[in-house]
């Protein structure tokens, strides 16, 4: 679906409201504007809103200028302050118009909207404002949408990395508790191998200590030795 973001210029039709100086370079804009010059254009336009900065068709054609050559936020700013500031009905419609396309181009589809909501109170009957109104809330449905599939796909993967952390803690947990029952193990085995070592030092002792009993025994009672027949 493709939209019209059409510009809707604004040429002067009261230059005897100012100066030479001022028609001329709204003139020289307006030829530069026409030639896609949008540079030169620029440079005229605000050369007359040197003279008279509350200018409004110098401002708007101004904001035009930028528009056209991709200045979104210059354009914006100059938009802005026609709306803020013009009682005429068509310049507004026109300046809301205008201000929701640069909206558009920053993918600020909800003040896209706003806007051009804003230029239909001033002009209902403009087809533009509302094709360019019905894309801009099929683009902000879309945007909605896709925001909350970002937002349940974060979910999803912090789900699963909150999951795995725990499967990596509970791992962890695991392997902690068998490295201690492992050494708790060993010191068990190294126990009972010292008290066994013990059992058997005493074993030894007390064997060593019958055999020495039994010697003293035997050097005690000794040999019967056969005395001497009387004659």
């Amino acid at each position: 679906m493709k939209y019209l973001l059409s510009i809707l210029f604004i040429f002067v039709f009261i230059l005897n409201l100012f100066s030479q100086d001022e028609r001329k370079f709204i003139r020289e804009g307006n030829k530069y504007y026409n030639k896609n010059n949008f540079n030169e254009a620029e440079v005229n336009y605000r050369k007359s809103l040197s003279k008279d900065s509350t200018y409004k068709i110098g401002k708007y054609n101004l904001a035009n200028s930028l528009y056209k050559q991709k200045n979104f936020g210059e354009a914006e700013k100059y938009y802005t302050q026609i709306t803020e500031n013009e009682s005429d009905k068509n310049v507004r419609s026109k300046a809301f118009h205008n201000l929701g396309n640069t909206y558009m181009q920053n993918k600020d589809f909800q003040k896209a909207v706003d806007a051009y909501k804003q230029s239909l109170k001033s002009n209902p009957t403009d087809i533009d404002t509302k094709y360019n109104l019905s894309y801009a809330l099929q683009m902000l449905k879309q945007q909605q949408q896709q925001n909350k599939n970002n937002k349940n796909n974060k979910n999803d993967k912090d789900k699963k990395e909150n999951k795995k952390d725990e499967n990596q803690q509970s791992q962890q947990n695991k392997d902690n508790q068998q490295n201690k029952d492992k050494k708790q193990q060993e010191q068990k085995q190294k126990q009972l191998k010292k008290e066994e070592a013990e059992r058997m030092l005493e074993a030894l002792k007390n064997d060593e200590k019958k055999t020495l009993d039994k010697v003293k025994k035997q050097k005690v009672v000794g040999v019967k030795v056969k005395t001497e027949k009387d004659w």
